[in-house]
């Protein structure tokens, strides 16, 4: 049998040609051969901290093996883990679910991908507010659906308006994305800004998917305020979070999603046919980092915000770096407009990508470029690294722009 030059154009489905790679892995991956390849670099580029899993945690799972804790669970998750996550939204987030709205996935991501499956079709939007997460948009391609970008600026400290959703609203709309604190700007929705944008949707019979997973690492007093909180809203709103960032399980696998029986049951569903149940040994694990001593959290929140502080001060400071100051998360969005259009060492900087790959390539920092979170003139950096590893990338950064 033979196949074209590009059999790839002709076998595979429109959705997967539709999608794009995850920028942020391939640029994690690009570092990490120029690392083994023996070159010193600096990788602002991973979204995950740079503390270990805690010590509890890690033995909450060795005892899981030890004692035989190693088959197939219930689908979503165990009676367990589900007590404790709802417990968790209690404690931190105001919330109130009871077990059968909640389901444990392989991560934060099984749960999102999951949430668009069960929901999209063909011809359905789903809104965006850019800068976004990478694989908000691909995910709801793969589901049939389509993204719909809500473009944002420095000056709206990388936030979507009441009237911006609402001239993005059309009869097509099933879906409304709100991430916060957010990947990749740090940006936080205080309360009033939440109440402010579920006015909008309040009696439209749109779902808001809130993404929820860097709700505990948030700096300066302020708290995350989920639109779950809000009783017209709560049959709408279907909420995300993990265990990844707050505990350093980012291998572990765990994520959760809370919403209405009948979409969980869905979620389930799909699940089922899919991947089954998250890892056995990670959901003992996630039980300890829930319900165990969370002063840890506490700490490493205050180291991040350190690290935030320097670097927004130290980002600020180089010519053609533009930054607002994060408010939530561990990442740091400057606007490079100042440097676009300019020609380093020989390489002219048309884009952000452009800008990326002269950072890793000549001056060995690894940074991830705006474009892959709908944002062109940007570019994330990471700094959950140690103080002495950003000053070190902060140094090569302003000498490579010099």
């Amino acid at each position: 049998m033979s196949t074209s030059s590009h059999p790839e154009e002709k076998y595979l489905t429109r959705r997967v040609l539709s999608m794009q790679e995850s920028q942020t892995m391939r640029i994690s991956n690009l570092a990490g051969k120029m690392k083994a390849e023996g070159k010193d670099v600096v990788s602002l580029s991973a979204g995950e901290p740079d503390f270990p899993t805690p010590d509890h945690v890690n033995q909450a799972g060795i005892d899981a093996i030890k004692s035989g804790f190693t088959r197939y669970t219930a689908n979503s998750g165990i009676s367990e883990l589900k007590k404790a996550i709802i417990e968790k939204f209690r404690r931190d987030n105001g919330l109130e679910f009871q077990e059968n709205q909640i389901i444990v996935s392989n991560g934060g991501k099984q749960t999102l991908a999951n949430t668009f499956l069960a929901l999209c079709e063909e011809g359905d939007e789903v809104i965006v507010p850019a800068p976004f997460w990478v694989s908000f948009p691909e995910m709801v391609r793969l589901a049939g659906g389509t993204p719909v970008i809500v473009h944002t600026t420095i000056e709206s400290e990388y936030k979507i308006t009441p009237l911006q959703l609402e001239q993005a609203i059309t009869p097509k709309t099933k879906i409304v994305v709100l991430n916060s604190p957010s990947n990749p700007t740090g940006a936080v929705y205080n309360e009033a800004e939440v109440r402010a944008l579920m006015q909008v949707l309040e009696g439209r019979e749109i779902f808001v998917l809130s993404d929820e997973m860097y709700d505990m690492i948030v700096y300066g007093g302020i708290r995350p305020f989920s639109p779950a909180r809000i009783p017209a809203m709560k049959d709408w709103v279907i909420v995300s979070n993990g265990v990844s960032k707050t505990y350093a399980m980012t291998g572990w696998r765990i994520g959760y999603l809370a919403g209405p029986k009948w979409l969980i049951d869905a979620c389930d569903k799909i699940q089922s046919q899919t991947t089954s149940n998250p890892n056995a040994i990670a959901q003992k694990a996630a039980v300890a980092a829930l319900i165990g001593d969370q002063r840890i959290v506490e700490e490493r929140r205050l180291e991040f915000e350190k690290r935030r502080d320097y670097m927004y001060a130290a980002l600020n400071s180089i010519p053609g770096f533009r930054t607002a100051l994060p408010q939530g998360a561990f990442y740091i969005f400057p606007d490079i407009s100042g440097v676009l259009g300019q020609t380093f060492n020989g390489v002219v900087m048309q884009d952000s990508a452009d800008v990326a790959e002269y950072l890793l390539k000549e001056h060995f920092v690894a940074t991830v470029p705006g474009d892959a979170f709908g944002a062109p003139n940007n570019l994330r950096l990471s700094y959950a690294a140690s103080i002495a590893s950003l000053e070190e990338a902060v140094n090569r950064i302003r000498r490579a722009f010099k």
